[in-house]
């Protein structure tokens, strides 16, 4: 009975993880081919949508893959300017070296490499905004180029902010579409050297573009993407492109980013809201050829707000911080276990995952102080809770790597009902009982997937 009480919160996303088969007629086409054809199977009924995993982080790749494995579908995976770059970004890989990783996964887990495209989030100066153009502009036309030749087949052109010697920070439109085609050109010209078997990379143009990872302090203050708006970037956009003899590419832009009306802070969320959106909605069936709806910052949205997001023609749906969120909730929930656990052990070395954490935060805290604000006391509180989930740049640092080790060394052998239902009360309740006892990395893995499987459901 105690166990029924404590689980009967989390109902609605127990059911979310069950893993059972589901077989996809999708299987029978190539990735690409699915991004491609999404408006045409979402118009048909066919096909919901398709989520996409804007992580570096392994341990949500492979929940991600277990459940792609699940559904007997494919995945895309994106990872941003920011995670992975030239220079190694926050995760420390280039794009070569992230494809690589991707490789390792799916041979590991058996699943077919063929059935994992990559995108590329947010090419562009962004990340360099701080430099001149002509700098920012440079490093970001190196960039892109790596992506394709890396195997990136889904490259999304960012480039509505401005640099440090532009006049402002929101470019007009007709500066962020001739940057976007000088992008297009560099990576064309890089796709050009690849074998002839290659495909040509799929591109996504932009609206409004939020900032990537979250940045909403008012719900109320929250636009919807225009009609107008919506109409002037396809045309302006389409100009440049032809104009710079890039018909082809024209052709392969399959995604428009846009504003639906959702977006999420430290801890507030944008919930979608289908009569506020509803021209934007009703426009889909205007866009030219195979283009669809491509929408950021659905992170901690509702799975009703998802699947109705989908049935308004939102098709492409990009989650990420509330992944690695849900990674965060599982470590911190492991460490209270091993804390009770090592007060019965002598001689026992703790993890101290959270002081480490904390340590290299205060130590580096290029990643997140500029987006945290308020006392010492809700800093702390942000540091560790927030929905923006800036604890996620920290993660691959050696001091943090050395005790997350450590703590899943501490929890061996693996974890009883007792443990798990007292400081893991929400995993506890989706596992079948003939599960435990249970290695601890599998419950750091479902608790992911319970934030995941929601945009699976969606887009189904």
């Amino acid at each position: 009975m105690v166990a029924e009480n404590r689980c009967s919160a989390y109902r609605e996303i127990v059911s979310c993880v069950n893993l059972a088969p589901k077989k996809n007629w999708l299987v029978r086409k190539t990735m690409r081919n699915i991004l491609l054809d999404l408006r045409n199977d979402h118009l048909a009924g066919r096909r919901g949508g398709r989520v996409a995993i804007c992580s570096s982080r392994r341990d949500v790749l492979e929940a991600a893959v277990e459940l792609a494995m699940s559904w007997d579908d494919h995945l895309l995976v994106e990872v941003t300017a920011n995670q992975v770059n030239q220079y190694g970004g926050y995760s420390g890989m280039t794009p070569a070296a992230f494809a690589s990783e991707i490789d390792r996964i799916a041979l590991a887990m058996g699943f077919p490499r063929s059935r994992i495209l990559l995108g590329a989030d947010h090419l562009g100066p962004y990340i360099w905004r701080n430099e001149p153009v002509e700098t920012a502009m440079r490093k970001s036309l190196e960039l892109v180029q790596q992506c394709v030749r890396a195997g990136f087949s889904k490259i999304h052109m960012d480039t509505g902010f401005g640099c440090a010697d532009d006049p402002r920070p929101e470019l007009p439109p007709e500066l962020a579409a001739e940057r976007a085609v000088t992008l297009c050109r560099a990576a064309e010209s890089a796709a050009e050297q690849l074998p002839s078997t290659a495909s040509r990379p799929l591109y996504v143009i932009g609206a409004e573009v939020p900032p990537p990872g979250g940045a909403l302090e008012d719900p109320q203050t929250l636009g919807i993407t225009s009609i107008e708006k919506v109409e002037e970037t396809l045309r302006l956009y389409e100009a440049r492109f032809k104009s710079a003899r890039l018909e082809s590419a024209w052709n392969r832009v399959m995604a428009m980013v846009v504003q639906p009306g959702v977006e999420f802070g430290d801890c507030v969320v944008a919930r979608y809201c289908s009569e506020r959106a509803r021209a934007l909605s009703g426009f889909h069936d205007r866009l030219p050829a195979d283009l669809t709806y491509e929408v950021h910052s659905t992170d901690y949205q509702s799975s009703v707000s998802l699947a109705q997001m989908v049935a308004d023609h939102f098709t492409l749906l990009k989650v990420g911080p509330c992944l690695t969120h849900a990674f965060r909730e599982a470590v911190f929930g492991l460490a209270r276990i091993e804390s009770e656990q090592l007060d019965r052990r002598r001689g026992a070395q703790r993890s101290n995952i959270r002081e480490a954490l904390e340590a290299v935060m205060l130590e580096n805290p290029a990643h997140w102080r500029s987006h945290y604000r308020g006392s010492e006391e809700k800093l702390r509180f942000l540091r560790f809770h927030s929905q923006r989930d800036r604890l996620r740049y920290y993660w691959s640092h050696p001091a943090v790597a050395s005790a997350l080790k450590r703590l899943l060394a501490n929890l061996e052998p693996a974890l009883s009902p007792a443990w798990v239902e007292a400081h893991l009360p929400e995993i506890y309740a989706a596992l079948p009982s003939d599960q435990y006892p249970i290695d601890p990395t599998i419950l750091i893995r479902r608790r992911i997937q319970l934030a995941l499987r929601p945009y699976f459901d969606a887009c189904a």
